[in-house]
């Protein structure tokens, strides 16, 4: 934001009349205390924020009052929610302070808005945004509307986020699709997830986020059709059957139809399920389930269903309270159709989630899958963690997308997530027959601990009471509570085990006759501990010996070294990865870094993505490894951006000539048995005059896949390379790997 005068009388009026609009939308709920609440937080935050702008110039407070909108329209919040939206900024970039919120509005508007408020001082830790999503996910618990406000915050950000300079965009776009797009699931906010995915793949891919919205528009007029002629025979029949309903057809996000190209590796044309149709019926809550069903067999008496796309969430909702029945049936000319079958409430929990659930609680019996999921996250709250950033991976492992439906000896369900393992299911069971589990069945077959589980399995657990959890167990788990139980365990081994140190090195600095609280922290430095536990531990296990403490000496009551050796420098595994560094830095770098040419830094193009001349880039300082340069499409940027967002710096490319990039391509095709090579080969070396640096090929049953480095100037001649190479007779598709992709 940027320091201004003041505002004029146009902008002042513009305030005025979006506040005006909200107020007018929010009227009728608004109690006497809240239209009290609602006028001081205008005045309060209008006058707050009067001197400052966002990045496109428009007066900074219309921001807060779409905050409140979006929280109060989309995302299905009330009035005290309004209230603190309006108030988000206030603490943190103005001068009122949180005493004067608690002054001028009740304790609940006060916690909210505390929970709102970025922590202040944290330069000195290893990553401030994971402390600052520490502090608002640790608000769920207690009160979800912090978390929901600060969606509403990033979701209005981003859609206003064309005048922040790029380096920016990425890192905001990095942290929103690190823990805001997956938490929006977890909520059920589908429709704000989707923005969210589609603005990040604006940010980080834009050229092929406008290849596909281009795509879409180009068939519009054919989809309208094609949907016309599906429903048609549907309506007639559902009327016929006296079924109250209405029909909603939507088009896949884009995003989401940019993940099929990737994960099948096929163009846009070969996509056919672009839209989805929607049935809403309008029933009563225990007719609900019947009326699906029977929407589901007209649909199908007039088109052929693929049985193993069949989604039953009617029966079995979803972890996070999502219900429809999802169907794929044959339509017309032989496409694809996903069909969705839902009643109006199911359909405004997957629109609302969370907000929603609220407004339903009570309705069904079972409708407790957000208060399981919120005590789960108590849980891992509750463990101890090293580090926010060791926090927010065990919280992320609680926002699983896919999930499984696993059963007790008993009979009880039990929802976790796709690839947990028997051992997870223990410690879902209770963390003490998690701590305890020595044996594990499936299907009344022993199986490992680290055996994943697949929807269905029926499990049970062998327990004895001195059994413990070990370092190795770490490796068998994916789930954050299971995760924090095994290391909160093996702490407490760890704290136990070293209190036999600690009192074995306050006998030995006795005997030396020094004191013990001076000295032990000489110790740990010496020793290269951050922690004295760490020490006595290292001391109960031998893994450092007593007899170490011989090099000190005692001058006046403190332990000094002996000798005071020159500290050698020992090899690390990146020491070599360090010669390379210095090896591969052109004389002449053809990018910069802050504006400046990269010459000044020990710099490489990161092994992981492989960038080359032209593709949008950032550079990632690292602790040991000097600066690497990354695609923002890379598949580490988002965990980079989002958790150490302070080490991302702005690169660009000077100029797209004078330097060679060696980029990997997969080709997967027809394999006709006549010259697919020299095909290829002739194509990529004599046409398109390219050197090969690679090229392996493998074939099977009429198909093969050949994997081709080349040796490019830039992205041009790349784009150019991919064109050309996918036009070839029998060549299915053509994609650029990256080292991901590579390992698969």
């Amino acid at each position: 934001m940027a320091e201004v005068l003041d505002l004029t009388e146009k902008e002042k009026k513009e305030i005025r009349n979006a506040y005006n609009r909200l107020y007018r939308k929010i009227k009728s709920k608004l109690t006497e205390e809240d239209k009290t609440f609602m006028s001081r937080a205008f005045k309060m935050g209008n006058h707050g924020h009067r001197f400052q702008r966002r990045k496109s110039g428009e007066p900074y407070f219309l921001h807060p009052i779409e905050v409140a909108r979006i929280a109060f329209e989309e995302v299905g919040l009330g009035p005290t929610a309004v209230i603190c939206a309006l108030l988000h900024d206030v603490v943190e970039d103005t001068e009122y302070t949180l005493e004067d919120i608690k002054e001028n509005f009740n304790p609940k508007i006060t916690t909210i808005v505390d929970g709102l408020t970025k922590l202040d001082g944290l330069y000195n830790v290893e990553s401030p945004q994971a402390e600052n999503f520490k502090k608002v996910l640790s608000t769920l618990v207690e009160d979800v509307r912090v978390v929901l406000i600060k969606m509403s915050d990033r979701l209005h950000n981003l859609r206003t986020i064309d005048h922040m300079p790029v380096h920016k965009k990425l890192k905001i776009a990095a942290e929103t699709n690190y823990i805001y797009t997956p938490l929006a699931h977890r909520l059920g906010l589908y429709k704000i997830k989707t923005e969210y995915q589609d603005i990040y793949l604006k940010i980080t891919e834009p050229e092929f986020y406008q290849e596909i919205e281009t795509n879409i528009e180009e068939t519009a007029s054919d989809r309208s059709s094609y949907i016309k002629e599906f429903i048609r025979p549907i309506r007639k029949k559902l009327k016929e059957e006296d079924v109250n309903f209405r029909f909603a057809a939507r088009i896949k996000a884009i995003s989401s139809i940019a993940n099929k190209i990737k994960t099948k590796k096929v163009p846009f044309e070969e996509i056919y399920d672009l839209f989805a149709m929607r049935i809403v019926i309008d029933v009563p809550v225990e007719k609900e389930k019947s009326v699906c069903w029977q929407a589901y067999s007209i649909i199908t008496d007039f088109y052929t269903p693929i049985p193993e796309r069949l989604k039953d969430w009617v029966t079995t909702p979803k972890g996070n309270g999502y219900e429809s029945l999802h169907t794929t049936v044959i339509g017309p000319n032989g496409r694809f159709v996903e069909v969705q079958i839902r009643s109006e409430r199911m359909d405004e929990i997957a629109e609302r989630g969370f907000a929603a659930h609220w407004k339903y609680k009570g309705v069904k019996e079972d409708n407790s899958v957000y208060d399981r999921w919120l005590n789960s996250i108590r849980e891992v709250l509750d463990a101890q963690h090293n580090n926010a950033l060791e926090f927010l991976n065990d919280f992320k492992s609680n926002l699983f997308s896919e999930e499984i439906y696993v059963f007790t000896p008993n009979g009880d369900m039990r929802i976790l997530p796709k690839g947990a393992t028997a051992l997870d299911f223990a410690f879902e069971i209770h963390s003490q027959v998690g701590y305890n589990c020595t044996a594990i069945k499936v299907n009344n077959k022993l199986v490992p601990m680290g055996y994943k589980l697949n929807n269905g399995d029926q499990v049970s657990v062998t327990t004895q009471k001195n059994q413990k959890p070990n370092e190795n167990w770490l490796k068998m788990v994916v789930t954050g509570k299971a995760r924090s139980k095994i290391r909160s365990a093996m702490k407490e081994e760890q704290r136990k085990q070293g209190e036999l140190g600690k009192e074995a090195l306050q006998r030995k600095l006795k005997n030396m006759k020094v004191d013990f609280e001076e000295n032990v922290e000489i110790l740990v430095k010496h020793f290269g501990f951050k922690h004295r536990p760490d020490l006595y531990f290292a001391l109960a296990t031998d893994a450092i010996k007593m007899t170490e403490l011989k090099a000190f000496k005692v001058e006046q009551g403190k332990l000094v070294l002996k000798v005071v050796e020159e500290a050698k420098v020992l090899p690390t595994p990146d020491a070599q990865e360090d010669k390379e560094i210095k090896k591969k830095k052109p004389s002449k770098s053809n990018i910069l870094v802050n504006g400046e040419p990269a010459d000044q830094y020990e710099f490489i193009m990161s092994p992981c993505c492989n960038p080359v001349s032209g593709d949008p880039i950032f550079g990632y300082l690292t602790a040991t490894k000097g600066l690497k340069i990354h695609r923002t499409s890379c598949p580490n940027a988002t965990h980079l951006m989002a958790n150490y967002g302070y080490r991302v710096l702005k690169a660009e490319w000077a100029t797209r000539v004078g330097t060679n990039f060696v980029v990997d391509l997969l080709i997967t095709g027809v394999d006709s048995g006549i010259g697919v090579i020299q095909s290829l080969t002739n194509e990529i070396s004599t046409k398109l005059k390219i050197d090969i640096r690679s090229f392996s090929i493998s074939g099977n049953e009429g198909y093969y896949e050949a994997k081709v480095s080349l040796v490019v100037l830039n992205k041009d001649q790349l784009t150019l390379a991919l064109k050309s190479i996918s036009k070839l007779n029998g060549v299915s598709t053509v994609t650029r790997m990256d080292k991901s992709s590579q390992s698969k």
